[in-house]
């Protein structure tokens, strides 16, 4: 497969990056930095700039079998602070990707946006919502967004983050009455995406991820 992945260079997404290239897929690389992830391989391609500008999103999902948007919350105080790129990057990715004529769509949001916040305890509700309310919110907007499009989309919601080896075994939580909030490492949230892009799975779903 050829796959772009937005948001590429740290975290989540420079682990599908690494899964996908292992698998033998070609790789497009959006991030700010994606020129110095110092990776030399067949089928990768670092395409540096800003992951919500029109121009460049065009550019790099042409040809793509599947788009993986892996967008991440700061590990530090800018977490605090109120944000719209998560919404602003899929509200420009969106019309990149059907003007490409590209169906799949593959995001990482997290366990508390959307209709998941309801299936957190009080106590994860009150933790999240000081820590991480103005980013869920934003989450929430662009899981918004990508229901209402016309992709074949799915939103993956891993709980809590950890930098754990990859295990390939992980529960899948697909219907609402299952979801609960977990740990999952980002290496098995990468084999995940992946994996969903290789078998069509999931589409239309927002399945919650944990060990």
């Amino acid at each position: 497969m050829q796959i772009t992945v937005i948001g590429a260079s740290r975290g989540i997404g420079r682990k599908v990056v690494d899964h996908a290239l292992s698998r033998g897929h070609g790789v497009r690389a959006v991030a700010r930095s994606a020129g110095a992830m110092g990776i030399d391989a067949p089928g990768f391609d670092a395409v540096a700039g800003d992951a919500t500008d029109p121009a460049l999103l065009d550019r790099a999902v042409a040809g793509a079998d599947a788009v993986i948007l892996t967008l991440g919350v700061p590990r530090d105080l800018r977490a605090l602070k109120a944000t719209t790129l998560f919404s602003d990057a899929t509200r420009a990715l969106i019309p990149a990707m059907e003007a490409a004529g590209v169906g799949r769509l593959l995001a990482v949001t997290g366990f508390g946006a959307g209709d998941s916040r309801a299936k957190l305890s009080a106590l994860e509700r009150a933790g999240q919502s000081a820590f991480l309310g103005r980013a869920y919110a934003d989450k929430t907007r662009q899981e918004e967004l990508i229901r209402a499009s016309g992709l074949d989309w799915t939103i993956l919601r891993p709980g809590f983050l950890t930098d754990n080896a990859m295990t390939g075994r992980y529960k899948v939580l697909v219907e609402p009455d299952s979801w609960r909030n977990g740990l999952i490492s980002r290496a098995d949230v990468a084999h995940c995406l992946v994996r969903a892009a290789e078998e069509g799975l999931w589409v239309h779903q927002t399945p919650a991820i944990q060990r």
